[in-house]
């Protein structure tokens, strides 16, 4: 099978996922500057979320760019990913609706985590069918930013229970470790 449809369906489940995400957004009734203020751990959820959506879009663009075909074990793998990211709009409103609450911004940190393993699957899948000496195998066999990633949200995960803010902060430098996308497939697909 090629990948035409798993593309356009994944685009269209992230397309939906930051759709509703938007909608968590709830617009002050009063029109005064000061009203904004309430709404805004919320704003700043849905920023980080969207880059994190973003740079999943971006990373599974390239990467089934490099793929010249699917099986049922990619299709299921890919599933996974998209229902890791469909939780997104929930644990971000959950933790901008509470202001950055210790289990909400677990919970948040444990969905991200859950969505990069579940890339890292998707990824085993695609070089287990297409093999290591593929476009793809040469990438990501042996990706350190992505096994970089899943220990840093171990740890944000972990400090939530003892200063949610800092593990805000580290999710948002793994955000900004990914927000660049990885030329190597492109340099790859070139040669």
């Amino acid at each position: 099978m090629k990948t035409g449809r798993l593309e356009a369906f994944s685009d269209g489940v992230l397309a939906i996922i930051i759709t509703i995400m938007v909608f968590e957004i709830k617009a002050p009734e009063d029109a005064s500057f000061e009203s904004l203020k309430p709404v805004l751990p919320v704003f700043l959820t849905y920023v980080l979320s969207f880059v994190y959506l973003a740079i999943y879009w971006n990373n599974h663009h390239h990467l089934l760019h490099a793929v010249n075909q699917v099986n049922g074990k990619i299709l299921w793998a890919n599933l996974n990913l998209l229902f890791w990211l469909s939780l997104f709009p929930f644990v971000t409103g959950w933790m901008g609706e509470n202001h950055f609450e210790t289990n909400p911004t677990a919970m948040y940190g444990i969905v991200l985590f859950m969505a990069a393993f579940a890339f890292k699957i998707l990824v085993h899948f695609v070089i287990k069918n297409e093999g290591k000496q593929s476009n793809v195998g040469k990438v990501y066999s042996n990706d350190k930013r992505l096994n970089i990633s899943l220990l840093l949200y171990l740890i944000g995960i972990s400090i939530a229970f003892i200063q949610p803010i800092i593990s805000l902060v580290v999710y948002l430098v793994v955000a900004l470790i990914w927000v660049v996308p990885d030329s190597r497939i492109e340099k790859t697909l070139k040669n």
